[in-house]
């Protein structure tokens, strides 16, 4: 923790060097101040610029200086199309083209289809078409993460001539610790680390030291699927093929990075039952607007629950104490259902599940429910006979626990698993319909079984 305070602290006294700079128009010892900071620290020092400012660091950095930095500017950072904006149109298209070219449409893809038009009309015809064909994928596939920017060889070249042309391809490739090896179709057929190619005589042809076991993924794979490649295999990059097997891209440690925050933000909104994307910019009516529909489905269901109460309420009448039990009944089945809900939602984000495990998983979470249920059964049994003294109340608080708890454990993994067997995202399912949903069904079984003892408890 300290040393975070240190190096806030030597930050913001750099930052506020730099505004000095920047307000003396000291423009030699601002360049040298700025661009020897890291891209990360560069791209924070610039958002905290107001507009004159910004226009003032255009006139001192060159594109391709701002292209560096605005690399490292998260693509949802809602600013980015009032940025792009008031630089120069031609400044900005080359900034866009200067940056690694996923970062670039990443960029793209949060302005509207006029100003990137106007942005991609100043590139080189190449250099567009490029960034056309990568805003053609689905933002959550491998071809929407990927960058094209990477090292490839043919097969038939020697070991010196692709140490010399390295040098060249390092230059703008994002990554050049993997080189990727195409035949004469330009198909990929083989991998080398750096340190494989470093290892070669000058004379050794790639194809001869090549690895032709690839791992790959198709252009078209979800992002969670490339994930979990990185995850298995502990790549820095992974190559991305067309239907066609040959070579389109490759997708790179720090986008995945991105993806599995992604993913991780998606499922805690579903489970929260909220919007994630919610921004400091944001008025309390926005943010209202984006949370009140579950609010407003979850009240409906809760009305469904009143009216089970309700009908009831001569059973209510005859024993108010069960009243007393309601909320600890619904509550303790809800936070099962969640438990289970957060298991088999994180189940479907890393793995397949077919038929046979999806029997296995439905018939381990309804024992995994009976036995939690069973073992706080018989806890408030206990509990509630000694207070009360009445153990036929207790047994009713009891057995209405178990088939409760159990009953929302089946739910809370039954539920995410149908909605991702149909297409839909588990995480729907969120924690908040889950509890809900429980609540509905506690209350019906709760009344049930007081009912079916109410003689004996009663009268006890």
């Amino acid at each position: 923790m300290r040393a975070m305070d240190e190096n806030e602290k030597r930050l913001q006294d750099k930052f506020t060097q730099l505004k000095e700079y920047l307000d003396n128009d000291d423009k030699k010892r601002f360049r040298k101040t700025y661009l020897d900071m890291h891209f990360y620290d560069q791209s924070t020092f610039y958002l905290t610029l107001n507009k004159s400012e910004r226009m003032t660091l255009y006139s001192i950095l060159e594109p391709d200086e701002m292209g560096d930095m605005f690399d490292t500017i998260e693509d949802e950072t809602p600013e980015i199309p009032d940025l792009l904006r008031e630089m120069d149109l031609k400044y900005a298209a080359q900034m866009l083209n200067d940056m690694y070219d996923d970062n670039a449409a990443d960029v793209l893809e949060h302005l509207d289809k006029v100003d990137v038009e106007r942005l991609l009309g100043q590139m080189p015809k190449s250099d567009a078409n490029n960034l056309r064909g990568l805003l053609h994928y689905d933002t959550e596939t491998a071809g929407g993460i990927m960058t094209t920017d990477y090292v490839r060889f043919h097969e038939e070249e020697t070991a010196s001539e692709a140490i010399r042309a390295l040098k060249q391809f390092a230059k703008t490739a994002e990554t050049i610790y993997y080189l990727y090896v195409l035949d004469s179709h330009d198909d990929l057929v083989g991998v080398m680390s750096l340190r494989d190619l470093i290892m070669l005589d000058d004379n050794d042809t790639l194809s001869e030291k090549m690895n032709s076991d690839i791992i790959t993924v198709n252009v078209d794979a979800e992002q969670a699927e490339v994930a979990q490649v990185f995850r298995d295999y502990e790549f820095l990059a992974v190559p991305v093929v067309d239907h066609s097997n040959q070579m389109v891209g490759i997708v790179t440690v720090d986008d995945v990075i991105e993806v599995i925050d992604d993913e991780a933000q998606q499922d805690y909104s579903g489970l929260a039952g909220v919007s994630m994307d919610e921004t400091n910019n944001d008025g309390p009516f926005k943010s209202a607007s984006k949370r009140l529909p579950w609010l407003i489905t979850l009240l409906l269901l809760s009305m469904i629950t009143a009216t089970l109460i309700n009908h009831f309420e001569g059973l209510l009448a005859e024993a108010s104490i069960l009243a007393v039990f309601i909320s600890t009944i619904t509550g303790t089945a809800g936070n099962a259902g969640t438990q289970s809900l957060a298991v088999a939602v994180r189940r479907l984000a890393v793995e397949e599940i077919n038929r046979h495990e999806f029997l296995k998983l439905i018939g381990k979470e309804l024992v995994t429910g009976f036995v939690t249920g069973l073992v706080t059964g018989v806890s408030v049994f206990l509990l509630v006979g000694i207070w009360k003294h009445n153990f036929v109340l207790g047994m009713v608080i009891g057995l209405a626990m178990c088939a409760a708890i159990t009953v929302a454990n089946l739910a809370g993994s039954l539920i995410p698993m149908l909605m991702s067997s149909f297409g839909f995202d588990p995480a729907v399912a969120s924690g908040p319909f889950i509890s809900t949903l429980s609540d509905l069904t506690s209350v019906l079984i709760y009344f049930s079984i007081a009912g079916m003892f109410m003689q004996y408890f009663v009268h006890a």
